[in-house]
């Protein structure tokens, strides 16, 4: 890739490379690398580059062409590189769900595994949880750190969960912002190269993906799913990082919590070999792919889990990052309970409900300053395929604002069904597909 400090203002026209994929033409690596660079100079107008990604939406981009995309944006910040670590790293990067606490066992799990975990992390946005929210329910938690400190905390600890710094592909984060106020955010070569500039920039060795499908996630259908997964672990394949995808059902709930305390509070009980079933299995599965593309050998990541190590990690990360494992999570001050209709069988709790109400609670965010509520959130004490009585608790609602709770109730109106059938649906597995390069 040309050298990003020998840009030239003058070398295209942003008109004429617009037009050019407008027309359905495939953009050459130089025009490429300099509408990314004179976008994120400021050379580019944001109409303009707001018609390119309307352009790549409507008329896609070829392999080469979203790596190329992928790479210039990479350029245009720092890369990180953990070579010196002295043991082997992998990442794992989910695009996204209700429930979806995973990073938080997976990570202190796969350091017990002997693979140095830097994960950096995001914010939720909409229905969609963020781990650092999940994280900052612990009392004196602190998600912003140094490079030295992060390199510090994986020598020590092995497993490090923090916000990226500002200088990792800082093109993605206008694009992003871009795509979410211009109707673009579908495109799957834009989602792929937002997510895959970020993870290969951050210089993991090995990097897993767990790509959502179904109503709680981005992708609603298998096939969208598929095609994403598939970009993704091309990207980075071609950027010599070990990558694999495992497409995951996002159509109920992870786990029995979504909201961030609560999130929390469930996690710390896999880690004590503990948790609902669905969790641990995709905890440990996610955990294999890690160990795996990392080329460690050694016991089972499940063996790892149920003899306390990941608990040991996971208490001198969080205290490493300030945080106090022994002090109690937060608790919301009000909660509502959401009883049965009917005895039978719970044959449907929709994902994308659950996560509407979590965040209409405080659980979430509308816009990315907005507050967040430690405590709010959703509990399911029901799965699909669970028999249920008339009147017992199907969901508690958590929230420090009950006039919240009307909008949250809404939300889960048509949410979920109770049927009258003696034996409830086959549960779906959680795993669903498995993509390598």
């Amino acid at each position: 890739m040309a050298d990003q400090q020998e840009f030239d203002p003058q070398l295209f026209d942003a008109v004429d490379v617009i037009r050019a994929k407008r027309d359905g033409g495939e953009l050459s690596d130089e025009a490429i690398d300099w509408v990314i660079a004179a976008y994120t100079r400021g050379v580019v107008a944001h109409e303009q580059m707001s018609a390119l990604l309307m352009a790549v939406l409507l008329r896609g981009m070829s392999r080469p062409e979203v790596a190329r995309w992928t790479g210039a944006m990479i350029a245009s910040g720092d890369r990180l590189s953990f070579a010196d670590l002295g043991r082997p790293t992998a990442d794992k990067h989910s695009t996204g769900g209700v429930g979806d606490k995973i990073t938080l066992p997976l990570a202190p799990l796969v350091a017990a595994c002997g693979v140095a975990v830097p994960q950096l992390s995001g914010r939720g946005l909409g229905h969609t949880g963020g781990t650092l929210d999940k994280l900052e329910a612990v009392p004196g938690w602190r998600a912003s750190l140094s490079l030295d400190e992060v390199r510090a905390q994986l020598r020590d600890v092995g497993a490090v969960i923090c916000a990226a710094t500002e200088t990792l592909a800082p093109a993605d984060k206008l694009l992003y912002a871009l795509r979410d106020v211009t109707a673009t955010v579908e495109s799957v070569p834009l989602i792929a190269s937002s997510i895959m500039s970020k993870k290969i920039a951050e210089g993991t060795g090995a990097l897993v993906l767990d790509v959502k499908v179904g109503s709680g996630a981005f992708m609603k259908e298998l096939a969208d799913a598929l095609e994403l997964a598939r970009t993704m672990v091309d990207l980075g394949t071609d950027a010599g990082v070990r990558t694999v995808a495992l497409v995951t059902d996002m159509s109920t709930p992870l786990g029995l919590t979504a909201g961030n305390a609560l999130e929390v509070r469930e996690s710390v009980e896999v880690l004590a070999g503990g948790g609902p079933a669905d969790v641990v299995e995709l905890t440990v599965e996610l955990a294999r792919e890690m160990v795996g593309a990392a080329g460690v050998q050694g016991p089972d990541p499940r063996d790892v889990l149920a003899s306390g190590r990941a608990m040991d990690v996971w208490r001198r990360m969080i205290a490493a990052q300030g945080g106090d494992p022994d002090v109690p999570l937060p608790t919301a001050k009000e909660t509502e309970v959401v009883r049965a209709p009917s005895s039978g069988v719970l044959t449907r709790l929709d994902a994308y409900a659950v996560g509407v109400a979590a965040w209409r609670l405080g659980a979430g965010r509308a816009r990315r300053e907005d507050p967040v509520q430690a405590g709010a959130g959703v509990e399911l004490h029901a799965k699909p395929g669970d028999e249920v009585v008339e009147g017992q608790p199907l969901l508690t609602l958590h929230t420090d604002t009950p006039e919240r709770f009307p909008r949250a109730l809404a939300a889960l109106e048509g949410g979920f069904e109770v049927g009258a059938a003696a034996a409830g649906a086959a549960a779906r597995a959680v795993v669903l597909e498995r993509i390598t390069p």
